[in-house]
Parts: C-alpha cells; structure tokens; sequence
C-alpha cells in the first residue's frame, strides 16, 4: 500500500483535487445546490446580507478547481509541492473571489414586483368592475410601473360606475375601501 503512494507524484494530486472539484462544479450546476437538502444547511445562509454565501457549494468547487490547477501548473514549472499550494491557495481565492462578486451583482439586479398596503393608500385608481351598492367591485391602480386590480368598495356604501376615478383611502386585508374623486 505505500509503495502506491509513493507512486504518487504531487502533480497527480492536485490534478486529482481539481478534478473533484470540477465534478462538484458540474454536479451542482446541472442539479442545482446540491447539499441544501441535507441536514439543516445553515452554514451556507447568506449572513444576513443577502444573496449567495462565499461558502455556497458552486464557489467553494471554484476554489478547490483553481487551488487543484494551479498547484499542478505549479509543480509543472518546478516549484516546491508548499509552494504549488500557496499558488493554488491564493489563486483558488482569487477566483472564488471573483465568481463570488459575480453572483452578488447578479443578485443585486434582481427586481420583485411585491406590493404592500401602504403602497397603494392616497393613490388614484379607477373603477374596473362597477361597484354596486353596498357591494364590492374592483379598482386598478398604477404603483411604479405595475399596475395593479384590487377588490374595491366604498366607505359609505354608496355605488360606483365604471370608469369613476377614485382615491384609495384605505385598505382591509385584500379589499380597498375608497372615495370618488
């Protein structure tokens, strides 16, 4: 058995950590995060500033990918097997570094579309579906660039044509209470 070790050459090694961690860069970018679903994950949470953790699975295969290449581009040019490691290591941080801001931009320009209450009081909004007396209809009403349908009614009960203009005074769970303009 050591005389298979002793076969080894440093080369061979970090050939055999880039390929693992290639395989594990593939793996998990064919199939998504791939240990998330094993056990309770909390190692890989964002630290509360949003977006990907530096230790999500893709950027530490990153790492072990350039840290495994370039020690054996390393041993290849004839330095010391510390030496490979310090140019893998610091290569390897360079990268994930690099693959980690990327990821950061990218979650940075996400965008949502989620409204709250408070967005759409003392707005305009325009009847959409007649609201009959002391019934409820529906109002469409511009927030940003969105525009959005809610279920309307007035606040005295009174009805509401088609096409009325109205200001969103007020809202109660999935129904806005509002007044003619």
């Amino acid at each position: 058995m050591t005389e298979l070790f002793s076969q080894v050459s440093a080369f061979t090694v970090f050939l055999a950590i880039s390929a693992v961690g290639f395989l594990f860069l593939l793996v998990s970018l064919v199939f998504g995060e791939l240990f998330e679903h094993f056990g309770d994950g909390h190692w890989d949470h964002d630290l509360g500033q949003g977006g990907p953790s530096f230790f999500s699975v893709r950027i530490l295969s990153v790492f072990v990918t350039a840290f495994g290449g370039f020690g054996a581009v390393g041993i290849h040019y004839g330095l010391s097997t510390p030496a490979s490691s310090g140019v893998g290591f610091l290569s390897g941080m360079f990268f994930a570094s690099l693959i980690y801001a990327f990821a950061r931009f990218l979650f940075g320009q996400q965008a949502t579309t989620e409204m709250r209450s408070t967005d759409v009081v003392g707005r305009g909004a325009r009847v959409v579906v007649a609201i009959p007396a002391g019934g409820v209809g529906q109002v469409r009403c511009q927030v940003g660039e969105e525009l959005f349908d809610k279920m309307a009614r007035t606040r005295d009960g009174a009805a509401l044509a088609e096409n009325s203009l109205v200001t969103v005074e007020e809202v109660l769970g999935e129904i806005c209470i509002v007044r003619p303009q």
